[in-house]
């Protein structure tokens, strides 16, 4: 495994091991947390103010249940950092920032300037977003 972060925020990085979901409901002082597939990202919601850090692992490319969770943290107004970790492909990037990720984990090398590049492939999106972008359909149809 390649130990690199691609991180695009511009707070400190977090320094506290990430314990796991079902050991984090039984500490008071852990401030970062790592979702495997098959926990449920609903569980931390009662938590989001304590949180610094949330990694999501993706063991493989075609298990895209991290996405959801990603989307369920931010749509109900986590503001940390929040990272995919493990198979990070990088024609995931765009896709995955779209979900409110803001830092990758990846097991293979990705630059930032490769990162940028995919962060700007599809300027415009027709499904609703997390990172700010709207939609193809709400430009259209402005309230």
């Amino acid at each position: 495994m390649v130990e690199q972060n691609l991180r695009f925020r511009d707070d400190e990085p977090v320094g506290d091991p990430a314990v796991t979901v079902d050991a984090f409901a039984d500490q008071s002082n852990a401030t970062a947390v790592r979702i495997e597939p098959g926990d449920d990202a609903r569980a931390l919601l009662p938590h989001l103010d304590r949180l610094a850090l949330v990694e999501v692992n993706f063991p493989a490319y075609t298990d895209g249940r991290g996405y959801s969770a990603a989307r369920i943290l931010r749509e109900h107004g986590y503001a940390g950092e929040l990272r995919a970790v493990g198979d990070v492909l990088l024609d995931q990037l765009s896709h995955m920032r779209r979900c409110g990720f803001d830092s990758f984990a990846p097991n293979q090398p990705i630059s930032v300037e490769a990162a940028e590049k995919a962060f700007a492939t599809w300027p415009d999106v027709y499904q609703k977003t997390v990172d700010g972008r709207p939609a193809i359909w709400a430009k259209r149809h402005p309230a």
